[in-house]
């Protein structure tokens, strides 16, 4: 197995900092818009986002929510391990509010669908945004494609896309990782 290296710590930081410009430009004062970190990975990315926003450009109406979309997928049965669901943690209405989900990595665009239909379960969403840190455009199942986008990637075959946040696993980086190699 060989590991490449796409994107270091650098190049992170200022990614997350373009996208930060993005929100702001498209959400101004944030007070009609939340943001849902999609379990288990998209929540460091959030939590990052989100710390920036505050930190960095003084965004002081921020809602941030953890979504777990485990019993909404729909391969959710057909798993010989028992799944393990993570946290929920949504303490304010999405009723009429424009939801920003953020999540690492798109690929089949099978979680975004489980993750629009758990957020049904808090209301109904005036509309609905993606972010996501990586577009992994060719291995679309479903027709789900990202609002905001850090860097899209032609992962292909064997590879996959490793998202590394200094939070887990003590470095910000994103690897294509070959399992053949």
């Amino acid at each position: 197995m060989s590991e490449t290296l796409l994107l270091d710590s650098k190049a992170i930081h200022l990614l997350l900092h373009r996208l930060a410009n993005q929100l702001l430009e498209h959400h101004l004062d944030f007070s009609t818009t939340v943001l849902i970190g999609l379990q288990p990975r998209g929540v460091f990315f959030a939590n990052r986002l989100c710390q920036l926003l505050r930190d960095e450009y003084q965004v002081k109406n921020l809602s941030l929510g953890v979504l777990d979309i485990t019993f909404f997928r729909d391969d959710f049965r057909r798993s010989q391990q028992p799944l393990k669901a993570n946290q929920t943690k949504i303490d304010f209405l999405v009723e009429n509010k424009r939801v920003v989900f953020i999540d690492d990595v798109l690929f089949t665009g099978r979680s975004i669908q489980s993750a629009l239909s758990a957020i049904q379960s808090f209301g109904r969403p005036q509309a609905v945004e993606l972010m996501v840190l990586i577009d992994r455009r060719f291995s679309r199942h479903l027709p789900i494609q990202p609002t905001y986008r850090g860097r899209q990637v032609d992962a292909i075959n064997n590879e996959r896309v490793k998202v590394c946040w200094k939070e887990n696993e003590g470095e910000d980086a994103v690897y294509i990782v070959n399992s053949e190699s």
